[in-house]
């Protein structure tokens, strides 16, 4: 009977000891809000050798951290799946938020841009040289930062506002206003290398001035008076970069801050967060 109970109690602790044959996986780890024009940074488990947003190949760094975001037009749901060495997958549905954009209502009709022969000649170039700027890959670690503001002061115009012409669109706001007066010093908001410096004004941005952030993500600085860096040079955040004018198509002296990461359009505000006048 004691031999009947041992070899019971011997089998059921073997059963209880047996490993599992596939150790569950650790998960995917967010930190942000998914939300039209915010940011998420991420950190994929071990054994990670593919991450896909919305079926677009996301690059991972070597200690798993990467970068996603969502454009303002995001739609209400996003997906992102990690495939891991051993053939599992990883998947998470992000609900994204809506934003409560600034919509000002106009009564009278939409006016057209310039379209005329001579500005589309001009243009054309302009924006070659801003796409070959985008799709350039630096070695950029600035996305890993808490961004700071390139510029304080007033702001004078929301990321994502937009005027409606009886009834018909106009192209929402890109980026964030700040106010200021012409020389004003703008600084890098985070690491980066410069990937464009305009040699003469756009025809729209005036002096432009592009940094890469690394991992996809961009800034644009326009209208400025003056810009202090050159194509290729690596700056840190805090270094003087230009300096605030009315260039290109501006009604006064102002910084007009944009970000991209990859196609999407996003909030610089949701990066910098509150400003600090101090």
């Amino acid at each position: 009977m004691k031999s009947w109970i041992a070899a019971v109690a011997l089998a059921l602790a073997g059963a209880t000891a047996a490993p599992s044959a596939t150790p569950p996986a650790a998960d995917i780890v967010l930190t942000g809000t998914p939300t039209q024009g915010g940011v998420m940074l991420g950190t994929v488990p071990a054994g990670t050798v593919e991450l896909l947003f919305n079926g677009q190949g996301v690059p991972v760094d070597a200690d798993g951290r990467f970068l996603i975001a969502f454009d303002r037009d995001a739609l209400p749901q996003a997906t992102l799946a990690a495939r891991l060495a051993d053939g599992r997958t990883l998947d998470r549905l992000l609900t994204v938020a809506p934003r409560a954009w600034r919509i000002e209502q106009v009564n009278a009709p939409l006016r057209p841009t310039g379209s005329s022969e001579a500005f589309l000649t001009l243009r054309k170039p302009e924006l070659e040289q801003i796409a070959a700027a985008r799709g350039k890959v630096t070695d950029a670690q600035g996305w890993r930062q808490r961004f700071i503001w390139p510029r304080t002061g007033r702001i004078s115009g929301l990321f994502g506002s937009q005027r409606v012409y009886q009834g018909q669109p106009g192209a929402y706001h890109g980026g964030i206003d700040v106010a200021g007066a012409t020389g004003d010093p703008v600084v890098a908001p985070a690491d980066g290398v410069v990937i464009l410096a305009a040699d003469h004004p756009f025809t729209l941005e005036g002096n432009l001035l592009m940094i890469d952030h690394g991992h996809g993500l961009n800034s644009a600085f326009l209208h400025l008076s003056r810009i202090d860096v050159i194509p290729g040079q690596h700056v840190v955040q805090g270094q003087r970069i230009g300096a605030i004018g009315a260039t290109g198509r501006a009604t006064g002296p102002h910084l007009h801050w944009g970000m991209k990461w990859n196609e999407a359009r996003i909030d610089p505000l949701l990066l910098a967060g509150a400003m600090s006048q101090n």
